[in-house]
């Protein structure tokens, strides 16, 4: 990978830049265990990268109509904040000194599923919230990844045409929606691993940020 190939990087959150997944997977299969629910599982990997909309939406497909997905959710966020309180969300490795390296070579910025009170939050309380230029976030959209609106919006904050820009993502759904929007996809893989429909959706494929920088 050539500097010059590409002017700004663009990072999911979850999985990439901070641990979050790991504690979101912990509270998904507690309130699964606590209201009865099956095969959460495939639940939890359909919804790896959606905003709020669309993960109401999987659910009640898979579960049905008459599932209680609001009240499923909030037990999700209780458990996840009580996680948080008590014991923190961890950065991804080497993901400090990723940005701490990247930041001034390139054009940083941030596309999370995840809501934008809570994307403030969790990064500032991690103290890296100052490297992205901007925040594009979940509830900034209609609808997220898979979708391209996101990876679109974002390139519009920065004012980069997304072929010159490159998105740094973990889950499948993440990468659809930067290739779908024009960007180069890199994946990290965290959870998931590319299948081979994915793999030809990437640009690169790195085991860890690390790896990433020592190419940048």
């Amino acid at each position: 990978m050539k500097q010059n190939e590409i002017k700004a990087v663009i990072f999911d959150m979850d999985g990439v830049i901070l641990d979050s997944e790991t504690i979101c997977n912990r509270t998904w299969l507690a309130a699964a265990g606590e209201m009865h629910v099956d095969n959460i599982e495939q639940a939890m990997h359909d919804c790896l990268g959606t905003n709020k909309a669309d993960t109401f939406a999987i659910l009640k497909k898979q579960y049905g109509p008459d599932f209680d997905v609001q009240r499923f959710m909030d037990r999700t966020s209780e458990l996840f904040q009580e996680i948080e309180r008590s014991e923190g969300i961890p950065l991804m490795p080497y993901a400090k000194e990723a940005l701490e390296y990247l930041q001034g070579r390139y054009r940083l910025a941030l596309a999370s599923s995840t809501r934008e009170k809570v994307v403030r939050r969790q990064l500032s309380n991690a103290g890296i919230i100052g490297y992205f230029e901007t925040i594009t976030a979940g509830d900034m959209v209609k609808h997220s990844k898979p979708d391209p609106e996101i990876y679109q919006l974002a390139c519009r904050s920065i004012s980069i045409p997304p072929q010159d820009c490159a998105a740094v993502e973990d889950s499948p759904n993440g990468i659809r929606s930067a290739y779908a929007a024009g960007l180069k996809p890199v994946m990290i893989p965290d959870k998931i691993q590319p299948s081979p429909r994915i793999e030809q959706l990437l640009w690169r494929r790195y085991k860890s940020l690390k790896d990433l920088c020592a190419e940048l």
